[in-house]
């Protein structure tokens, strides 16, 4: 995510919910076990928080007097689940909070803090973006998942939104998604905590029908014509961006998570670089805008809008956005133009209107200046990028994955080295470019301590059983 920011807390009493937290944990936990293999930490159990908030922040407990925080059964037993059933919860819910767009309701904010002023009506589309990849992914968990755990374990609450077990629900129909999910309310205020066994099959199906409705109902109502998505809709339940008053509005957010999440078809991505190039590039400066100038002050949605405008997060060159735009496109070999991203936030950086050491801040006012130094989730995302992206370094159930995307640009000499370790051993990877070339390099050979490796359909799979040495050498050859 962005920062530490979620439901307030009992000593201050605000009630608020950020509606892009459930994304998270899937995609870490996700993160984790592509790495270690490590499916068993899904099994492991762990208890669920209790506040004096309910319903989502709806509801508020005026008897809530606990010093623990521990959510507990009618029978008043400590409850607990799954780290499955956790995340589960965190993306079945999100599915049927919609609002009358059918999209997942903002409510206070998204990665966006800014977008803070439409709990009513308002709708995220670009994190519905994000669940529809998540519901999606975690079939392909459960499928790899189901033949050591035919059935999984979950309290009985929880199959009122595992519908298509018993009652399904016409998701079509804004409606009656949200009576679900108040019966599903209902339910958890005073939960009986008995669990259920559901067949990995049956939630498989369930979650997959979820993903592509999601999926598609996006790609189907918000895709404009103006050749990129809305991500939007407002307090007054006003779609945000497209021709507003004779103006172009556009979000980056909107366009970055449309693409990450694979929502966005191959044209589609090709026609959103187009737009985000025309609308948010900033020739002068050198940089990509979190967003057009909406004018007036659009208070219906945020906060945000009340800043002038190149200002925090209203069309500011905000540098977390901008990289994970850098790492959607690379996730869909668009190299070029991903790496065109990535460069205008170094030069921007090493400009001397930023006036701040080479480092990357926050964000870039329309002045150029670099600006809250040390506030940013964009250091860890830029890592993340260069590595599994850029390098093509990543994992699949322990095994490492080597898919670079290097141009002739992402090197200063012949080589390019990096130094990790991986369950306890030294890896060593050296990228040695082709003579000539104008990119992106595929892959030749790799050599694992001596073993000559070939790519297929493009990428090299490197088994945990070739890393045995304390210090592994990996040599990748491009061609």
């Amino acid at each position: 995510g962005r920062r530490t920011a979620g439901t307030g807390g009992i000593g201050n009493r605000i009630n608020r919910v950020w509606m892009d937290h459930g994304v998270w944990p899937y995609l870490t936990t996700g993160s984790y076990i592509e790495r270690s293999a490590d499916t068993g930490i899904l099994f492991k159990k762990c208890g669920y928080f209790r506040d004096h908030q309910l319903r989502r922040a709806q509801k508020l407990d005026p008897d809530f007097c606990q010093d623990d925080f521990i959510q507990r059964d009618r029978m008043n037993r400590p409850m607990a689940g799954t780290i499955l059933e956790h995340i589960l919860v965190q993306n079945l819910v999100p599915f049927f909070n919609v609002g009358s767009h059918n999209i997942v309701r903002l409510e206070n904010a998204d990665w966006n803090d800014g977008l803070d002023m439409a709990p009513d009506r308002g709708e995220s589309v670009a994190f519905s973006c994000m669940y529809a990849h998540n519901l999606a992914g975690l079939c392909l968990l459960l499928e790899r998942l189901k033949r050591n755990h035919p059935t999984i374990t979950v309290m009985k609450e929880l199959t009122l939104l595992i519908d298509t077990l018993h009652s399904p629900v016409a998701y079509d129909r804004y409606q009656e998604k949200q009576k679900r999910l108040s019966e599903y309310f209902d339910a958890i205020e005073r939960p009986g905590g008995a669990p259920v066994s559901v067949p990995a099959d049956k939630l498989i199906a369930d979650l997959q029908a979820k993903a592509c409705h999601m999926a598609q109902w996006i790609a189907r109502k918000e895709w404009l014509d103006c050749n990129f998505f809305n991500g939007y809709y407002d307090n007054r339940a006003r779609r945000v961006e497209g021709i507003r008053g004779g103006r172009v509005t556009m979000l980056l957010a909107s366009q970055v998570f449309a693409i990450m999440s694979g929502v966005a078809s191959g044209a589609q991505v090709a026609k959103t670089w187009k737009s985000i190039c025309r609308y948010l590039y900033d020739r002068p400066l050198g940089g990509f805008r979190l967003n057009t100038d909406m004018g007036n002050p659009a208070m219906d949605l945020g906060r945000a809008y009340g800043f002038s405008f190149g200002d925090k997060e209203n069309g500011a060159f905000f540098s977390h956005m901008n990289v994970m735009l850098a790492n959607a496109l690379y996730s869909r070999s668009f190299v070029k133009e991903a790496r065109l991203v990535m460069d205008s936030l170094y030069r921007m950086a090493c400009s001397e209107r930023a006036g701040i050491p080479p480092v990357l801040p926050e964000y870039f006012n329309s002045q150029g200046k670099g600006l809250y130094l040390y506030l940013t989730g964009s250091a860890s995302w830029y890592i993340h990028t260069l590595v599994e992206q850029v390098l093509g370094i990543s994992f699949s159930f322990g095994a490492i994955l080597l898919n670079p995307r290097l141009m002739p640009e992402d090197f200063s000499g012949r080589i390019i080295r990096l130094e990790s370790e991986f369950r306890a051993k030294q890896l060593v990877f050296i990228f040695s470019r082709p003579a000539s070339g104008s990119g992106p390099f595929g892959i030749r050979r790799a050599c694992v301590n001596r073993r000559i490796l070939l790519p297929e359909n493009g990428i090299i799979r490197i088994p945990p059983s070739h890393i045995t040495a304390s210090r592994n050498t990996i040599s990748v050859e491009l061609a």
